[in-house]
């Protein structure tokens, strides 16, 4: 935090806010339930170690009251390096459904590729485990949509992969958006910047690798090393840019303002760098929500500076965040001294960690109390969504909407 030059009534507005934030994360610690006791550990098997997988991994084992006792994936590898995170006697398969046969294992991680987290994520509730599912969680609408109905049937815990709403800055920018201080938001601007190497990917072991296993639920077709560790790119497994990483901040939207359909959608993007890929590397997408405001959305893989963040544009101020800081820019300027379109900002917080520590925190408590997590199943669902009907227009060309009563996508 830092104080600027007039710190007085910036103190008394950030110290409360944080008070409250505090307040509010304390109210979050649920006491412990009969299901497991308090000395009782969460076991827990990893489904699918890829790169995302195995840094969750070492954050969980950084907090008390689980072990990791199994990692599943088709390319051994992968597998082997997680074990290796795991630690002790951490059961090694290829075969996701030998950790949920396994009346030991009490929750599952499922770190693997979008087209499979629908499979994983049912059969793994069907099999009586709890479940942290990465975003995005579903990969289609249709899937979305199943997915809520069998989680919120059964009487498992389902976290989703979207920890801002674990992230305490990110908790304090709720409620300042909660407070009126914004004004009227009319205009929200979403961006995500990350630099894609031109370099081939890596040396592969095919012999090491199960690739029909990996393949799954999607067509078959032949090994592919570029599929293979870029398929976020590729439409069989991934949806590009914008599930992939819109996903993040279109479910910030949704929770700052209140809204979870937006009205429509126009998206545009071309390959310009990345000739190979399915989903373009630059984009542009604008959703328009109830309560007057828009979205837009632009990325690319060709830059990395500023990463990815949210701007929301309200008459009285605008708040900027992202998961470095959080800054609030008063439309008031002074009565004397130089006219300065960008002013010093009147609230600064600086980020002091990973929102996943925290996620991963509430993921294990809400195990123990059986209460909802922070991002349950519906709001994964939701957020994807806008994302999957954003790239409904990138391929039909045209605008579109979603009727939720027929749970379709079609022109606007």
């Amino acid at each position: 935090m830092t104080d600027g030059n007039d710190p007085s009534p910036r103190r008394r507005f950030l110290g409360a806010s944080l008070g409250a934030t505090t307040a509010l994360l304390a109210g979050w610690r649920p006491s412990l339930g009969s299901v497991l006791g308090a000395s009782d550990r969460i076991r827990v098997g990893v489904i699918g170690t890829g790169g995302r997988a195995r840094g969750l991994m070492r954050q969980l084992k950084e907090l008390p009251g689980q072990e990791i006792v199994a990692v599943c994936d088709v390319y051994e590898p992968r597998m082997h390096e997680a074990a290796e995170i795991a630690g002790g006697a951490v059961a090694r398969v290829a075969d996701y459904r030998r950790v949920l046969d396994d009346k030991d294992v009490h929750a599952v991680l499922v770190g693997a590729p979008d087209h499979w987290h629908k499979t994983m994520t049912l059969d793994a509730i069907a099999a009586g485990k709890d479940v942290y599912v990465e975003k995005p969680v579903a990969h289609s609408i249709e899937e979305g949509a199943a997915m809520v109905a069998a989680v919120e049937a059964s009487k498992q815990v389902v976290q989703t992969g979207t920890q801002q709403r674990s992230w305490e800055h990110w908790i304090l920018g709720k409620q300042i958006v909660d407070s009126g201080k914004l004004g009227q938001v009319t205009f929200v601007k979403t961006y995500w910047y990350q630099l894609q190497t031109l370099q081939p990917p890596g040396e592969v072991d095919v012999a090491r690798l199960d690739w029909k296993r990996w393949l799954g639920p999607a067509p078959d077709q032949p090994f592919d090393p570029e599929r293979f560790q870029r398929w976020r790119h590729f439409r069989d497994f991934g949806g590009g840019v914008l599930t992939d990483l819109l996903t993040h901040w279109i479910d910030v939207v949704h929770w700052y303002l209140g809204v979870d359909t937006p009205l429509s959608a126009v998206a545009t993007g071309r390959n310009y760098r990345m000739k190979t890929w399915d989903w373009p590397d630059a984009v542009t997408a604008t959703l328009e929500y109830p309560k007057d405001f828009m979205v837009t959305h632009t990325g690319t893989y060709g830059s990395s500076i500023d990463d990815g963040g949210l701007e929301f544009r309200g008459d009285r101020a605008t708040l900027k965040i992202d998961r470095e800081r959080l800054l609030v820019f008063n439309e008031e300027r002074p009565k004397s001294g130089p006219y300065r379109f960008t002013p010093d900002p009147e609230i600064e917080v600086r980020s002091l960690g990973d929102g996943s520590v925290s996620h991963l925190r509430n993921w294990l408590e809400c195990i123990r109390s059986r209460k909802t997590p922070n991002a349950p199943m519906r709001v994964g669902h939701l957020a994807v969504r806008a994302a999957h009907l954003a790239n409904a227009s990138l391929r039909s060309r045209t605008r579109v909407r979603f009727d939720e009563r027929t749970g379709k996508v079609e022109a606007a």
